[in-house]
């Protein structure tokens, strides 16, 4: 029985090693370096607009640019002057609030339009979602004046609710991303939680949803993205400091035509960071299987 053990172990350990011993010959072994030199040039060019930021932060001289890789005498005033006041604060307790709270309706609003699209039966269904498609590739800042004339007349202005409201309205590119997804999760699940007696609304949260985490997660953390730095609808709709998002504040910052805040605009940017940073880091084990979730179907 060793004998026969030994045999097995090491019939899986030759081709093991003749994996790992495989020699790359002259033409693959210059693409694998050509790809790892381009992976590097990338990098580079991905860091550099983030070193200089970085040095703009520290330089109390509030240049933007400069000469020299590191700056002549570098100094925290920049973040003592941004949190001098307490607008920054505001500003990132505002961006959350909007960009949590528009995360999570989207997660639920396309999770269940998802659903209805690709299990249930009903009139419209075929060119529903088409439609909300074509309306979607419009882009927001054609419509802004139509919004901001609902808005005022609605008395609905400079209000963080109706922003999230706005911002909750831009899901059609999702939904179609997650009904691909719940299209490739195999119908006999389905058709088995029936057998059992569950509901439509059973069968969504106890079998549908379970197994589309990944690609709800990449959902919520691509919509807190865009609307964590959006600036175009946040700069229509909100108008009084105490309500200003991170886009807004920070553009007031470098608006000023005689007085232009560059060194705290750099020390925001590089703060304003930190909470996505932190909320993809939680994330991050998600991000790989939701991202390619659906790409092989069957």
């Amino acid at each position: 029985m060793e004998q026969v053990l030994s045999t097995r172990q090491t019939r899986k350990v030759v081709p093991a090693m003749r994996i790992r011993g495989h020699r790359l010959n002259p033409g693959e072994s210059f693409i694998l370096w050509l790809s790892r030199v381009i992976i590097w040039m990338v990098i580079v060019l991905s860091i550099i607009p983030m070193w200089f930021v970085l040095t703009a932060s520290f330089n109390p001289s509030n240049a933007y640019f400069s000469f020299s890789l590191f700056p002549p005498h570098p100094s925290l005033v920049n973040y003592v002057q941004l949190f001098k006041d307490g607008q920054f604060v505001v500003w990132v307790r505002n961006s959350l609030i909007v960009g949590l709270t528009v995360a999570v309706g989207q997660v639920l609003l396309t999770a269940s339009s998802a659903y209805a699209f690709s299990r249930l039966r009903f009139w419209g269904r075929k060119y529903g979602l088409m439609i909300l498609l074509i309306l979607q590739m419009f882009p927001n800042f054609l419509a802004i004046a139509a919004i901001y004339s609902v808005l005022a007349q609605l008395n609905m202005m400079d209000n963080l609710g109706s922003y999230i409201l706005v911002l909750l309205g831009g899901s059609a590119f999702n939904i179609w991303l997650l009904k691909g997804y719940f299209d490739s999760i195999p119908k006999e699940l389905d058709e088995a939680a029936i057998i059992d007696g569950a509901s439509s609304w059973q069968r969504f949260t106890r079998v549908i949803l379970p197994l589309s985490v990944p690609m709800l997660v990449v959902i919520f953390l691509f919509t807190l993205m865009g609307a964590f730095g959006e600036y175009i609808l946040a700069g229509t709709i909100l108008q009084s400091p105490q309500n200003y998002t991170l886009g807004v504040g920070m553009y007031g910052l470098i608006s000023n035509q005689f007085a232009k805040n560059w060194g705290e605009f750099a020390a925001a940017a590089l703060l304003s960071a930190v909470p996505l940073t932190v909320i993809f880091g939680f994330l991050q084990r998600y991000i790989a299987s939701g991202l390619v979730a659906g790409s092989v179907k069957g």
